[in-house]
């Protein structure tokens, strides 16, 4: 989807935006003396767009060394008089693209598809593609050779007529937007205060006219819409709170093991409602969806291929309601379980410095709290981190017979054929995608990798002009995650009581089912259904694929047998994951061939 773009006329830019978008609100441009920005998103705060925009402009206009940027969720291109800045937000929710020949930038867009060639696609990228589900956010490549990702947090510069002059990219800050005390020795109901200081100014920037909250029963979808409730009706500390329309979205599921979250999500909606009485609750009837639905439309027609594509039908039926009623956003409780909870590879950190006493302690204690042996708990958070591929291969090893059997998350798929993987350097994607999600320091890298595992977001992307609204995420916001990742473990470890820190700080609003529960029921039913219904259509189409690439690199046998494994609940999260990224690049490749002249 192309909300925006820069390319040259005559050795001049020209900058144009999606008119439609632009009259959504969906994209945002200004001028001054200093030149002309065009936001793709929001800066600052979603309500004072034009001000955003404005702010960003002003505070890049002056020369040498390029500020910050700014929160919000955006992507953003600067043409000034001397140079054009390219740049996105730390979160990176909004993509932007670039495409480069000897040192020249001919254009720039939102849509990687429409400044690439579908004849020249570049390897490397399915290789990174496929060694996990977060790994096209952070990394420049892209399906096109020659166009590049602008990363988050990253500024480029070009000259006027398009030389590329240099990439700025600056690690987040753990410390950025701390109190003295949170970023010291802060005790639980200090850290308390803060979060939820923190999350009621990030729900507060991301209201709209019209702001609709995905509300599911859970602690974190709740404790978002009660906040939005709140900022609405006048309450609480909030950053420039003001009046508007609140919609509370939910999907109900009338049987099977989902329809247990029922009772919560009715205890839900009447506190929520009881705060702002004039919320609209919307129930969208999803019983009948299954993923996988319509595959072939949500994964082939995406601007690059998504591992998620295949849970597109129950948010894109949530979408459609939102969007009937004429919202402007759409806030989550997406990234709140490795934000907001204790962090288990605190363990790592303690192996690495010597406090093996500590660790054992800690180690029995998490055990304790989530019903787990004590060796486990050290294999999944000390070991594994220090050596993920090597631990993935005994793994393998360990489980013969099966397709499915001991692939985790980085190793290379059955299905991948070795040659293909060899020649596009799958092994140095591997160790690269473990990097970066353990790092030298696993327990900072979470906060991180946490930032790309909210689903719904490139499924948002490829509707937002049908839809007329992005989807954002409070818990994500920089502040929440630099107050989260600065807090000591003793401030969120609480054995048998995961986020503790969260609850503690909803404790006044939370009904107190909502607050107590531990376990929420997960979609696999919902994937099991899919596979059910549709995986002998699956095979199919990956049995007839014509695109090249598809045989070239796939072994399609090894890929139908590992679906027909998953579809009798052969595997876990990890395995499973790994068929829906090689089953969503499949059909992106029949996408991409069925559109070309």
């Amino acid at each position: 989807m192309e909300a925006v773009r820069l390319e040259w006329a005559a050795g001049a830019p020209r900058l144009r935006a999606a008119k439609d978008m632009a009259e959504q609100g969906l994209v945002t441009t200004v001028s001054s003396r200093a030149g002309t920005a065009t936001v793709v998103g929001w800066v600052g705060s979603f309500r004072d767009r034009v001000a955003g925009a404005h702010r960003l402009l002003d505070a890049f206009a002056g020369a040498g060394a390029a500020p910050r940027p700014p929160s919000g969720d955006y992507a953003a291109v600067l043409v000034y008089r001397e140079r054009i800045l390219l740049m996105r937000d730390e979160s990176a929710r909004i993509p932007l693209f670039f495409r480069q020949v000897d040192g020249r930038v001919s254009a720039v867009s939102t849509s990687a598809r429409r400044l690439g060639d579908a004849e020249e696609l570049e390897r490397r990228y399915f290789c990174r593609y496929l060694t996990g589900n977060m790994a096209q956010p952070h990394t420049a490549l892209t399906p096109f050779a020659a166009v590049h990702r602008v990363l988050g947090g990253e500024v480029v510069e070009l000259s006027p007529t398009g030389r590329l002059h240099g990439r700025i990219r600056r690690p987040a800050s753990a410390s950025a937007g701390l109190s003295p005390v949170a970023a010291g020795d802060a005790g639980p109901g200090t850290a308390a205060k803060d979060l939820r200081r923190a999350l009621e100014n990030a729900v507060s920037r991301r209201m709209g006219t019209t702001t609709a909250c995905h509300v599911s029963g859970g602690l974190d979808s709740t404790s978002v819409a009660l906040l939005a409730a709140r900022t609405l009706a006048g309450e609480g500390s909030h950053e420039g709170s003001r009046h508007g329309d609140l919609v509370l979205l939910s999907g109900r599921f009338g049987s099977g093991e989902l329809a247990a979250e029922q009772p919560y999500l009715e205890e839900a909606m009447e506190e929520i409602r009881r705060h702002a009485p004039e919320a609209r609750p919307v129930i969208v009837d999803a019983g009948d969806v299954a993923d996988f639905d319509d595959f072939r439309h949500h994964a082939g027609d995406a601007d690059e291929p998504h591992v998620h594509a295949f849970r597109a039908p129950f948010w894109s039926r949530l979408h459609a309601a939102a969007s009937e009623l004429g919202c402007d956003i759409l806030l989550t409780g997406c990234g709140a379980d490795p934000i907001a909870d204790a962090n288990p590879f605190h363990l790592h950190r303690l192996a690495r410095t010597g406090r093996l006493r500590g660790l054992a302690l800690q180690a029995r204690a998490w055990a304790q709290g989530s019903e787990r042996g004590v060796r486990d708990i050290v294999q999944d958070y000390v070991l594994k981190p220090a050596l993920p591929l090597a631990a993935e291969r005994i793994g393998m090893l360990a489980s013969p017979g099966t397709v499915l059997g001991g692939l985790g998350a980085f190793s290379r798929p059955p299905w991948l054929r070795s040659g293909f993987a060899r020649a596009h350097g799958y092994r140095e994607a591997g160790i690269a995608e473990t990097r970066f999600v353990f790092g030298r320091a696993p327990e900072q890298s979470l906060y991180d990798a946490a930032n790309y595992l909210a689903a719904p977001d490139l499924l948002s992307w490829q509707r937002a002009q049908e839809d007329g609204y992005f989807l954002s995420h409070p818990f994500l916001d920089q502040e929440v995650i630099a107050l989260m990742r600065g807090l000591p473990a003793e401030a969120t470890f609480c054995p048998g009581r995961p986020k503790a820190v969260l609850r503690e700080a909803m404790a006044d609003l939370l009904p107190a089912h909502i607050h107590d529960r531990t376990v929420k029921t997960p979609f696999d039913q919902l994937y099991a259904r899919g596979l059910q219904v549709h995986g002998d259509d699956l095979i199919g189409l990956c049995r007839s694929a014509r695109h090249p690439l598809v045989q070239e690199m796939f072994d399609v046998e090894t890929l139908c047998r590992a679906v027909r494994e998953a579809r009798l609940g052969v595997g876990d999260a990890y395995s499973w994951d790994r068929v829906n990224s090689s089953l969503a690049l499949v059909m992106w490749l029949e996408g991409l061939l069925s559109a070309s002249p």
